[in-house]
């Protein structure tokens, strides 16, 4: 999820069916056979005599064996996603990120037994992590080959996240349930010029077009260990040197990042690395360039923006470094535009202000909606359709009492100038204290 680089949102703190698991078949047996046993079955004679007679070929009777049934859940993935990732992992152990070694000044923790010794210290933290990133990975490899040009955002939004809740194991319909895991933050789905934070509200009748570049970002949490990761779809092939150049861009983030390294020198590698590319639209070269306002950022349990940001420019001033145990979105986003977005259409987005202050409520919605938020959605942030999900009705003018007060933030679109073209790319990666775990890596990205 994007942080946007300015005063206002560094207030973030955020950060065909429904098949069932399907039973077993169970073969039926045959007792047809049986029944001609016993009272009233031929007598056999000697030498194959039958009643009396030779029959030229008297069959032999075989019973059939019943299958046995198999024990135990589903250990395959249906289709869309449905069977929680514990039961196909009922040992606890989840699949690894991409491990990748420190180097220079750090090689020395791969091997260092005191680094060793802590990393094994954080095995509960870490198995949290690859649980909601092994959801991600199967949710986001269904969507990508599933959507396609015709479908509604609402359905594909709505898809993503009902496949989200059911592999976690949390429908977020009873309350706290969502707290415990499911959704770390509404499904973003940024059309073309917009960038980030635009989700579909009830009624919202958009359709997905061929010629459209959409940027999917998603976020399945564990227990509030948030795995943030996006990817971009486009149905042209004219897009690709743009989608290629912010790939290209958060790779060179990620390989950058690690203990002791300053922001501002991942900044100034991911800048070289995207805007080392251009896309040809219309007969007309475009020089993809980074969107300088908005950034990666690190993770906090269940807060998707922590307070550091990870710029995707070169910057000067910025000597924050990042550090051991620390946990970071490495975000990027290109464009064919102008390269900086500003907040535009009907804002989705909503999250509890970290400041918020401590202000009176006069309106009894407001005060009734910010009890729903504080016990559903804690600091985690939400869309309108998920306060629709939870039966709320008539809520907008305490939602936006609520905004207007400085208790709740809201978040519109992020968007560059109309015309252009927008991507984005993000993984997760866990600082660990012996190696750098790209926590969300897949083999589609």
């Amino acid at each position: 999820m994007a942080a946007q680089a300015t005063e206002k949102l560094d207030q973030l703190d955020l950060n065909g069916q429904n098949p069932a698991e399907a039973a077993p078949a169970l073969d039926v047996e045959d007792d047809s056979d049986d029944e001609q046993e016993g009272d009233g079955a031929p007598e056999v004679g000697a030498a194959g005599e039958v009643n009396g007679r030779f029959p030229a070929a008297a069959k032999k009777k075989k019973k059939r064996k019943s299958k046995k049934k198999k024990k135990g859940g589903a250990k395959v993935q249906t289709e869309p996603p449905r069977v929680p990732v514990s039961n196909l992992f009922p040992n606890g152990q989840y699949p690894e990120g991409e491990i990748v070694e420190y180097l220079n000044d750090n090689a020395y923790r791969t091997t260092n037994e005191e680094k060793r010794y802590l990393d094994r210290m954080n095995n509960d933290f870490l198995q949290e992590y690859r649980q909601g990133a092994e959801v991600h990975r199967q949710v986001r490899q269904y969507a990508q080959k599933n959507i396609k040009p015709g479908q509604t955002l609402t359905e594909i939004a709505e898809g993503i996240e009902d496949s989200v809740r059911a592999l976690t194991g949390h429908s977020g319909l009873e309350e706290g349930d969502n707290l415990k895991g499911g959704m770390g933050f509404p499904c973003g789905l940024s059309i073309n010029h917009c960038a980030a934070h635009y989700t579909p509200n009830a009624g919202n009748k958009m359709v997905l077009n061929q010629g459209d570049v959409m940027k999917v970002d998603f976020g399945a949490q564990l227990n509030g260990r948030i795995v943030d990761s996006a990817f971009t779809m486009s149905f042209d092939p004219v897009y690709d040197p743009l989608l290629a150049a912010v790939k290209d861009a958060t790779n060179t983030g990620i390989r950058e990042a690690g203990i002791d390294v300053r922001m501002s020198d991942i900044g100034a590698a991911i800048q070289e690395a995207m805007e080392s590319y251009e896309v040809e639209l219309n007969g007309t070269m475009h020089p993809v360039k980074c969107i300088r306002n908005l950034n990666g950022h690190n993770i906090d349990q269940h807060v998707i923006h922590g307070g550091k940001s990870v710029p995707i420019v070169k910057s000067s001033t910025d000597q924050t470094k990042m550090e051991e145990g620390e946990v970071f979105a490495i975000e990027t986003f290109g464009s064919t535009g102008k390269g900086y977005v500003r907040e535009e259409m009907e804002t989705s987005h909503y999250a509890l202000a970290s400041d918020a202050p401590n202000v009176p409520l006069r309106l009894s919605s407001a005060k009734n909606l910010l009890n729903v938020i504080n016990k559903n959605f804690g600091s985690l942030p939400f869309c309108r359709r998920y306060l629709d999900r939870l039966g709320q009705e008539k809520y907008l003018l305490g939602l936006n009492n609520l905004v207007s007060s400085g208790i709740v933030q809201d978040y519109p679109p992020l968007c560059d100038i109309k015309g252009s073209y927008t991507a984005q790319y993000e993984h997760t990666i866990v600082l660990r204290p012996n190696v750098k775990e790209v926590i969300s890596r897949g083999d589609d990205y």
